[in-house]
């Protein structure tokens, strides 16, 4: 990775620095000003959160904290409408931790386990910080603060996880704050290739601590503009209509409260009924299907993926049907299957994943039912 003299004298300030100082944000951070990117090699202006990541990922990376050294990934764009974004990353697949044993999408956490409180202290990049959520203390004196923490085995530059509260010992199940923490990460950030996902457990999560993974991918995705359906309006509730159908909610931060509530309910509801589910957070076209088409991306595409279980499934030779996966960027994990595969055989595999139309519709309604009990003060959603 090539990086200019501007950059690497962040790089030097940083490491004389604290090893975990604090990025500290408020709404004002948000970035409404980004435009899709044209073609892999532009470079967007970076903000202060876009500078503070990679400025500290870069920094751990020259000290050699990681498996394996990223480089640059081989990729290629699959023919087809879907533009899959398939790279190679070998070593990623030899060389990541191995998942924890999963049994429930509701498993306790369990302290004897690795989590992210035993991970090496240099592996935290910053503390992420907004004055308004971290006033509130819980019972027991921790705020409400984020840790950034580096991915040791990265999938793409920049991999990060964003731990919320982690001294809480939260499983792996969305809360408000995770989901509002997730989607403010896009807002502050004007590089349209950052993305942020979620693996519940069940659906590819391998560390029972809650976490959220963060990335640049300097690729345009098709689920940036895929098309969508109105569900129910109220609640900014959207069905994707294309390849894998999945929920989707949009916002350009000034509704956030009203998002994350809605999303919260609906991946709340997911784990009451023992659903296994993804979660997908890109800079994206607004559902109305205004902007498609436009290089603008001044809001946030929230999409949930309901989804089969996968406890103790055998993992797919080419690639795990995961968050990325569902988004349309695939890490594939040998040569072979790289250079071979096709938008039909991506399909195929990640079909046997996702529930059939009929389930899908029937989940939808009871959604419905769910949103439209909370409206009358009667909780239909258990």
């Amino acid at each position: 990775m090539r990086i200019t003299p501007y950059f690497s004298a962040f790089v030097r300030n940083y490491a004389m620095e604290s090893s975990s100082p604090t990025f500290v944000y408020s709404n004002e951070d948000y970035d409404n000003h980004v435009f899709r990117l044209i073609g892999s090699d532009q470079t967007p202006n970076l903000s202060k959160f876009d500078i503070s990541v990679r400025t500290a990922w870069v920094e751990r990376l020259q000290r050699g904290l990681f498996r394996y050294n990223l480089g640059n990934l081989e990729t290629r764009i699959l023919p087809g409408p879907s533009r899959f974004v398939a790279q190679l990353n070998i070593e990623r697949g030899q060389q990541r931790r191995k998942p924890q044993e999963i049994l429930s999408i509701k498993q306790d956490f369990d302290p004897t386990l690795f989590n992210f409180n035993k991970a090496n202290s240099s592996e935290t990049m910053f503390e992420l910080i907004k004055p308004e959520l971290c006033g509130a203390v819980h019972e027991n004196g921790f705020t409400k603060g984020c840790k950034m923490v580096i991915n040791v085995s990265p999938l793409e530059f920049g991999h990060s996880l964003i731990v919320p509260e982690p001294n809480q010992c939260f499983p792996q199940v969305l809360t408000p704050h995770s989901i509002q923490v997730g989607i403010e990460c896009i807002l502050l950030s004007s590089d349209p290739g950052f993305r942020v996902g979620f693996n519940s457990l069940g659906a590819f999560a391998s560390v029972n601590h809650l976490h959220l993974h963060a990335y640049y991918l300097k690729h345009e995705l098709a689920i940036e503009s895929a098309p969508a359906e109105v569900v129910m309006s109220a609640q900014g509730l959207h069905c994707l209509t294309t390849f894998p159908r999945g929920f989707l909610f949009y916002t350009e931060g000034g509704d956030l409260h009203s998002t994350v509530s809605a999303v919260h309910t609906l991946t709340d509801f997911l784990v009451n009924h023992n659903i296994a589910h993804n979660l997908f957070l890109t800079r994206g076209c607004p559902p109305d299907g205004e902007g498609i088409g436009d290089r603008r991306r001044s809001g946030v595409r929230v999409i949930v993926w309901p989804r089969m279980s996968s406890f103790g499934a055998k993992e797919e030779t080419g690639f795990n049907v995961a968050l990325c996966e569902l988004a349309g960027h695939l890490p594939f994990k040998n040569r072979e299957d790289y250079e071979t595969t096709t938008e039909q055989k991506v399909h195929s595999i990640i079909k046997k994943y996702m529930f059939s139309p009929e389930t899908f519709l029937d989940l939808q309604t009871q959604l419905i039912s769910c949103f439209t009990s909370l409206e009358s003060g009667i909780n239909h959603c258990k």
